[in-house]
């Protein structure tokens, strides 16, 4: 890829695919980069990510769900744009979501988050995950062969987030015909096309949401979704209804979505390589490292962006106020100067907890507990559950010429079907 200056990362469906080779041209030149096309600073390197998500007094999350797109709605003049950002940061997309905000806000809204996931309600989690698995799986591996995202993923990756938040069980099916993806969705957020916003569940979320918040500030149950209703905030002060609502909302909605994509990815190798497949089934133990090195080598979210607030430096780059800087988790889990052989899928690296496909920082994922769980329970039924797993060819092709399908987004990274074959146990 030696013409990587012409291409436009945000636009280009040609990297969808494959957009390692322009990550390293990144880095070749420099860890710190600005593109072209839409002046973004591009921070490929593992140790300038880590400094970008560290530090909130120079970077603001304002932008990390929109980047460059549609822009700031105002001129960003000066050496502390931090005044304009607070004036106009209800102006721009997806300003109400966790992601998006900044300490000391966020630090107040994550916290309640934090509330809705604690170690105790992750065990019963995690407890009622192998029940959900073997009850989708019961009517997937039926046939011997299917789609994996829509048949198994999806349902139940929505079905754990329901169950985490106390859904009631006879509104389940009702999320589950509501938010079931469908192919017309596959773009959404960060498309490469004009709309980068797309289909969002959130108000359907929203709706649902601030009716059970509502109803059990009301009348006090012994749930989980009295407990969120009656969550405070660090310093006591009850949160308006909305303000939980959001927080419930982007649980659900993001959690799901990257962890279809982390379930995709590990049954893809897994299917691909007979050798890990067969090594994963001897050896138990190696399935948490296996996660992660998924994580690492398909990290689900390509990247997040941020707004300096003040002039700073990473990397030895000066970075001016006002600029726009997309930190790619995907090409900093493939650092050379921090993986050994990054390219490689390697099921015995020793370092790979140190990827940072979570994100780094305040803004580093609440539920990569849950994610890594959901993954585990995966793995672990499906090889209990058949004796061979293969790519199915008709879709995809043979070994030596596959085809596959990734959603055309420049945050997330995934594959938007994968077909498999299988030999029941």
């Amino acid at each position: 890829m030696d013409d990587f200056e012409a291409i436009d990362f945000f636009r280009d469906e040609a990297l969808v695919a494959d957009p390692y080779p322009y990550f390293e041209a990144l880095r070749g030149r420099c860890p710190v980069q600005r593109e072209s096309h839409h002046d973004v600073v591009m921070v490929t390197g593992y140790e300038e990510a880590l400094q970008v998500y560290n530090d909130t007094d120079a970077f603001s999350a304002c932008v990390s769900v929109s980047g460059p797109f549609p822009g700031f709605p105002v001129p960003l003049e000066g050496d502390d744009i931090s005044g304009l950002i607070e004036r106009h940061r209800d102006e721009l997309p997806m300003s109400d979501q966790l992601p998006t905000l900044d300490p000391p806000v966020h630090t107040d809204h994550r916290a309640l988050l934090m509330r809705l996931i604690t170690p105790k309600r992750l065990k019963e989690n995690e407890a009622s995950m192998w029940h959900l698995a073997d009850g989708l799986l019961d009517t997937y591996l039926a046939p011997g062969e299917g789609e994996f995202i829509g048949g198994f993923a999806g349902p139940f990756t929505l079905l754990v987030i329901a169950d985490l938040l106390g859904v009631p069980e006879e509104d389940r099916q009702e999320f589950m015909a509501k938010l079931q993806r469908r192919p017309q969705d596959e773009a959404g957020i960060g498309s490469t096309g004009d709309d980068t916003m797309g289909h969002s569940p959130l108000h359907y979320l929203y709706g649902r949401f601030t009716t059970y918040i509502e109803e059990r500030r009301r009348e006090p149950r012994a749930d989980v979704l009295t407990g969120l209703a009656t969550a405070a905030f660090p310093d006591g002060s009850t949160p308006e209804v909305a303000d939980v609502v959001r927080v419930a909302a982007n649980l659900f909605a993001a959690g799901q979505e990257t962890t279809v994509r982390l379930l995709s990815a590990a049954l893809r190798l897994i299917a691909e390589q007979p050798e890990l497949q067969s090594l994963l089934r001897a050896e138990r133990d190696r399935i948490p490292n296996f996660i992660e090195e998924t994580l690492r080598t398909e990290s689900p979210v390509k990247g997040d962006f941020r707004l300096s607030k003040v002039p700073t430096t990473v990397g030895g780059v000066d970075i001016p106020a006002g600029t726009t800087v997309m930190v790619l988790n995907g090409a900093a889990n493939r650092d050379p100067r921090q993986f050994e052989n990054p390219a490689a899928f390697d099921v015995a690296r020793p370092n790979v907890r140190r990827h940072m496909a979570f994100g780094r920082g305040v803004h580093a994922c609440p539920g990569a507990p849950l994610a890594r769980a959901e993954a585990r329970v995966t793995v672990e039924r499906l090889l209990d559950r058949t004796t061979d797993i293969r790519i199915a060819e008709r879709t995809h092709g043979p070994a030596d010429a596959r085809r596959y399908s990734y959603v055309p987004t420049f945050i997330l990274r995934g594959l938007t079907h994968l077909d498999l074959e299988w030999s029941a146990s």
